[in-house]
């Protein structure tokens, strides 16, 4: 088996280039790259990781919080940041939130399992925290990267975009199609993703001369079940009394298109449903959904380049504006306030 040795011997550089130019850490001219990279190509050279991580004094890897791995949301960030590591050769261990105790606890206990394991680094998902909690996560382990959410006190490692602007987005696409008789399915209030999404849309429909009532206002948990549930509820209202319904998440989206199916009602023929996140499964719900696309394995995969910077000495390109977008499908339709509904609003259009 190749060494280290020989690579350095075959590219014509000394152990601590050649080390240097396998590891990514510290300068090296293009040309002697190339050479080292040419020379481990031929070897078939496979570094150590125990010996990589005993000579640069870390573990090769980043911890991943995730509040659980099942849906569609969770899935594509794991994936976005595991395909980030790998492409530096570096790993990822992922913890979610079991055992014993509240929600809360739960994020707590899989956390500080990521940093007992003496990760380089830990990325942060989490709305069961609070941000004392996060504060204090972040004094035990200064590599820690918040993810989908903002704690000022640790701003310059958080990455989030920005769910107020989010949330008037939905609002103005509901607008613009006719629709002034709107209820809503929240998600949990404790979620501060959630309640930016529902203030930015509340404050967009205020502007616009549109209240809400409290009998259309509906709380949900983001699962798809409570979307289903939301739904039985709002269809105790007469019907017609609400035209469309806006959804925190697309989980709850397709919950409620089903409930509504399963009550005699058309999407978007007798109602109108728009989602948020535009997650994979959104394009094949019946109607398709009409979304707010967050760019959440963008933001995941900016905070990961930034954590991998931040451990490992390098330059990875790193941008922190991540614009939403309105993603038109099926399951919104025209309302009955079309002929005056506001025609100038600023409605990005997802690609």
């Amino acid at each position: 088996m190749a060494t280290i040795k020989d690579v350095a011997r075959l590219a014509g550089v000394g152990i601590g280039t050649a080390s240097r130019a396998i590891s990514g850490r510290g300068a090296v001219a293009p040309e002697t790259l190339a050479r080292v990279q040419q020379a481990v190509r031929e070897l078939d050279f496979r570094p150590s990781h125990t010996a990589r991580a005993l000579s640069l004094r870390t573990q090769g890897m980043l911890g991943v919080y995730v509040p659980h791995f099942e849906g569609s949301f969770y899935g594509p960030i794991l994936g976005a940041i595991d395909a980030e590591l790998r492409a530096v050769d570096r790993h990822m261990v992922a913890a979610n939130g079991c055992g014993h105790g509240d929600r809360r606890q739960q994020a707590l206990d899989g956390v500080d399992f990521l940093i007992q394991r003496e990760c380089d680094g830990v990325l942060v998902l989490s709305n069961d925290l609070t941000d004392d909690d996060v504060i204090e996560l972040q004094r035990r382990c200064e590599r820690l990267v918040l993810l989908n959410r903002r704690v000022p006190a640790i701003a310059a490692h958080c990455f989030t975009t920005d769910h107020g602007q989010a949330g008037r987005l939905a609002a103005r696409a509901l607008l613009q199609r006719g629709h002034r008789d709107i209820a809503t399915i929240s998600g949990p209030h404790n979620a501060p993703d959630n309640e930016a999404r529902m203030a930015g849309f509340r404050d967009e429909l205020a502007q616009h001369g549109v209240k809400l009532k409290r009998a259309h206002q509906v709380d949900g948990d983001f699962m798809i079940a409570s979307g289903a549930l939301a739904a039985r509820e709002l269809l105790m209202s007469p019907r017609r009394a609400y035209t469309a319904v806006f959804c925190a998440n697309d989980q709850m989206a397709m919950g409620a298109i089903s409930a509504f199916f399963q009550a005699g009602l058309c999407v978007p023929d007798d109602l109108s449903v728009i989602g948020f996140d535009d997650s994979a499964i959104a394009a094949y719900s019946t109607p398709p959904l009409t979304t707010v696309r967050i760019p959440i394995e963008s933001v995941a995969v900016n905070g990961c380049r930034f954590l991998i910077n931040l451990c490992y000495g390098l330059a990875l390109p790193v941008q922190r504006e991540f614009p939403s977008g309105v993603v038109w499908r099926q399951s919104v339709g025209d309302g009955p306030h079309l002929r005056k509904a506001p025609r100038d609003l600023d409605i990005p259009i997802a690609a």
